[in-house]
């Protein structure tokens, strides 16, 4: 068995690096234009509903996670990610070339629904609530979904497995501070040119057009010029459902221990996120009162500095050691996240430098946080069963915190409409209730938070426990062990005296490598 550091692959090649950029950020690009723009795109054409938004990301999160269970076991099973990852990119493209066709007046010609028939389902009220308005909610759900099979094939189960693959341990933090910037730039180009392509019309379907061909593009683009890993080949696996039921046994648990630390930490800073993030935009448009242009500027400047800061941030990482950073990370993320609860009721340009500040803070402490704890998730994924395990890290990375965050913050947008009655108000367009996104989203996500810190000294007490290094072996003595903090000694299946003891005893290190350990 092979852990997540390998010595396979020396050098990142150009060809890796156009590889990792390309499918890496057209990915994080679709997934922020569905994590921000449909949300607005049923806020804005259809219905101004809050609880409708919130069953899509959780529906959306189910789909997620049971397609990771199950085509990340198909990707080792079959031993040709290139496949899955460019095939999965064309469909992902095209399902979201579909909802240019989704609105309300398709909807009800297709269904030959009758305009008069009206509908509470997500809480709709009003003379505007009509079962068309319903149907097409559903349609734009249902289709979501779709899209996030593909999405989630081609990107959780086929793209995060191809870069365990290929990357080894010395590259692992650079490239992770580089992956870890995507999700922003793609924010940053969504929120800015994609704004612009909505225009003040709200053109969605030139958005879908303009968006799903670049992404099918991209996968006919790796049809010709993505690579797998040599030795790559198919998993012998006896059964499915054993092999997918793999990364939720005990004795898994058991035997990577520091792997599912860090996915309770994961689990705990997505479900903070959940709660704010599938309302930002609707917050900044409603409740904040900006222009598309103005929240643009706002996300663009946050943004391009963060991304600028961490690379730098990354490269001196190992030097100021993982632990430390991600400490730093979760103090600069939590204090932004709390601020942003304030900023609110100031002039407007002193409205805009304020939030821009705050959530610089947040964004350098959140991408801290995800650099670190993702580059400690590769370190303990085993290499050639890693597709086995992306179904626990979408439980822990998706399911859970995109059904349980936005329950959480549509719980908190509902509970502070009952208080406050500026937070609803009736539609003119669509004679239908409005509620608006209060601000104790980002307190309550701040604080929940800080639970972070649990599984953070969890792990460093597993460090301390075995000392500088964990010489762990699973069972069976032709297994390499697993460093704490550091590379595999071995991660080419040599015996195991090659690396340890087998009385389980720790190995010295030589002065070198007890220097580079304290640093960590």
């Amino acid at each position: 068995m092979k852990f997540g550091y390998n010595d396979t692959v020396k050098k990142l090649t150009k060809r890796i690096w156009v590889s990792l950029i390309l499918f890496g950020l057209f990915g994080q690009l679709a997934w922020a234009v569905e994590n921000m723009y449909f949300n607005l795109f049923i806020y804005n054409t259809v219905a101004k509903s809050t609880r409708a938004v919130t069953v899509m990301v959780q529906a959306s999160g189910i789909v997620g996670t049971v397609t990771a269970l199950i085509m990340g076991t198909v990707s080792d099973r079959i031993g040709n990610r290139k496949a899955m990852l460019s095939l999965g990119y064309i469909f992902w493209g095209i399902s979201t070339l579909a909802f240019a066709f989704i609105n309300t007046e398709n909807i009800q010609n297709i269904f030959n629904i009758d305009p008069a028939a009206s509908s509470g389902l997500f809480g709709l009220s009003g003379n505007g609530a009509t079962l068309t308005v319903a149907v097409t909610l559903i349609a734009i759900i249902v289709m979501d979904c779709v899209m996030t099979f593909f999405g989630s094939t081609a990107n959780d189960a086929a793209y995060n497995t191809w870069v365990t693959d290929n990357v080894d341990g010395k590259n692992r933090s650079k490239v992770e501070s580089v992956l870890s910037t995507f999700p922003l730039v793609a924010l940053l180009i969504v929120a800015g040119g994609f704004g612009l392509l909505l225009g003040e019309n709200n053109n969605y379907p030139r958005m879908f057009y303009i968006l799903g061909g670049t992404v099918t593009a991209c996968g006919v683009a790796g049809l010709f010029f993505v690579k797998d890993r040599k030795g790559l080949s198919p998993e012998k696996l006896e059964k499915l459902w054993k092999n997918l039921a793999y990364g939720f046994l005990p004795s898994t648990v058991k035997r990577y221990k520091p792997f599912y630390i860090v996915l309770l930490a994961w689990l705990l800073i997505s479900i903070a996120a959940q709660i704010f993030m599938p309302y930002l935009v609707i917050y900044l448009e409603q409740y904040l009162k900006f222009t598309v242009i103005e929240y643009s500027i706002i996300l663009g400047s946050m943004v391009l500095s963060a991304a600028i800061v961490i690379v730098i941030l990354g490269r001196v990482t190992e030097k100021i050691g993982r632990f430390r950073m991600l400490l730093i990370g979760c103090a600069a993320y939590t204090v932004g996240l709390f601020s942003i609860y304030f900023v609110h009721d100031v002039g407007k340009t002193a409205l805009m430098v304020t939030l821009a500040g705050t959530g610089f803070v947040m964004l350098i402490g959140m991408l801290l946080v995800t650099t670190t704890l993702g580059a400690y998730l590769r370190d303990f994924t085993p290499v050639d069963s890693a597709g086995k395990l992306q179904g626990a890290r979408m439980v822990a990375q998706v399911l859970i915190p995109m059904f349980t965050g936005p329950a959480i913050g549509d719980a908190i947008n509902q509970a502070m409409a009952r208080k406050n009655p500026d937070l609803t108000y009736i539609d003119i367009t669509t004679e239908m209730t409005a509620n608006i996104p209060a601000p104790e989203i980002f307190l309550v996500g701040s604080l929940v938070l800080l639970t972070i810190l649990l599984p953070i000294f969890l792990l460093r007490r597993e460090q301390k426990k075995h000392g500088l290094v964990m010489q762990w072996q699973p069972s069976g003595c032709a297994e390499p062990t697993l460093g704490i903090g550091r590379e595999l000694q071995k991660s080419d299946g040599a015996d195991c005296a090659d690396n340890s003891q087998t009385d389980g005893t720790q190995t010295p290190l030589n002065d070198t490598e007890a220097t580079a350990e304290k640093k960590v």
